[in-house]
């Protein structure tokens, strides 16, 4: 590893001015990716700055019924408050199936959103890789790929975005807010990842000397009636395979509002609107569940032959992740 300048200001305005005159310089917070980054050769900036001193943590309700988050607040501190367990279930649960409990005691949440892929040729230097090296290839094409999106690919890249608690955050419709030199800026959540397209190392509408400070949820009452599904390889400390986070507000059998995150499958936290689109204003039964999944998945990129199996898995998780909160007829009468 190279000798990499370190600096720890106390202030976002210091961050930022230090990165501005410093070319070649990352932001470190809980440095669950970028030590990791590091280590491999995967990144190799001349300077570091360290962020952990500034005062962007914490986690408050807003009056309208919202939620704002600090972008340092922790992974586990987050899970845990115990509004976000009742008002938004499948926040917390996305949170908790994220990481190791080590890793979230010490992951931000800013951080989380800017994690890396976990493409194993981005992580392994020498392998031809356009995100890490524009132009390069990409290795995973005719490599190992089963873990890799079948949704917002392109020729360039179809690396899975690993992110658990971004596909709540999807669906929720956040937002998340940024501070640089030219003052501060909201971005909505799905509009902060970009599509891997013809540039897939520009993976953010950031310039390199803007700072993520808070992230703001707003007010979602049936929020309270939502799941996080996972689906992996193993149970513990594994990322998805697939997953979907799911909000549904029924009304007398009738799907009035839906919000649909899905995960594991898309270069992107994945806004499932066809999906959406197709519930609304139909009965919530298994039957329209399927169909919601079955057109939100047609556009899946079948051409990789070792990752197909996600479209179907993909399908079936959605639909098991919709039935999950929809309301259970009791047997002598009334729902639950």
């Amino acid at each position: 590893m190279k000798p990499i300048a370190y600096a720890r200001p106390t202030t976002v305005e210091q961050a930022v001015s230090t990165v501005t005159s410093r070319p070649g310089t990352v932001f470190l917070a809980g440095g669950t990716t970028l030590v990791d980054m590091l280590r491999i050769g995967a990144m190799e900036p001349d300077n570091v700055v360290d962020i952990t001193w500034l005062p962007l943590g914490g986690l408050e309700h807003t009056p309208d019924g919202g939620l704002r988050i600090g972008a340092l607040a922790k992974m586990s501190e987050v899970a845990a408050e115990a509004g976000v367990r009742e008002r938004y279930p499948f926040l917390s649960v996305a949170l908790w199936k994220g990481a190791s409990a080590q890793l979230r005691n010490m992951a931000t949440m800013g951080g989380n959103l800017m994690q890396k892929v976990r493409c194993a040729y981005f992580r392994e230097p020498g392998r031809a890789c356009n995100k890490r090296d524009p132009g390069a290839g990409c290795a995973a094409m005719d490599g190992i790929h089963r873990g890799h999106a079948i949704l917002g690919t392109s020729p360039m890249c179809f690396a899975t975005h690993p992110s658990d608690v971004a596909i709540p955050l999807v669906a929720l419709d956040a937002t998340v807010t940024v501070w640089g030199p030219r003052g501060e800026r909201t971005i909505a959540f799905d509009d902060f990842f970009l599509l891997p397209g013809s540039t897939p190392h520009v993976e953010h509408p950031l310039a390199g000397d803007e700072l993520i400070t808070r992230i703001d949820v707003p007010a979602l009452p049936f929020a309270r009636n939502s799941h996080y599904l996972k689906v992996r390889d193993r149970e513990s400390y594994e990322f998805a395979l697939t997953s979907a986070a799911v909000a549904m507000n029924v009304a007398d059998g009738t799907v009035v509002d839906v919000r649909i995150g899905l995960g594991g499958v898309a270069t992107k936290p994945w806004r499932a609107r066809t999906a959406e689109s197709v519930l609304i204003g139909k009965s919530a039964t298994r039957a329209n569940f399927e169909k919601a999944a079955a057109a939100e998945l047609e556009a899946a990129d079948t051409s990789h032959p070792m990752n197909v199996f996600k479209v179907e898995l993909a399908q079936r998780t959605l639909v098991r992740a919709l039935e999950a909160v929809r309301p259970q007829v009791h047997p002598l009468g009334g729902t639950r």
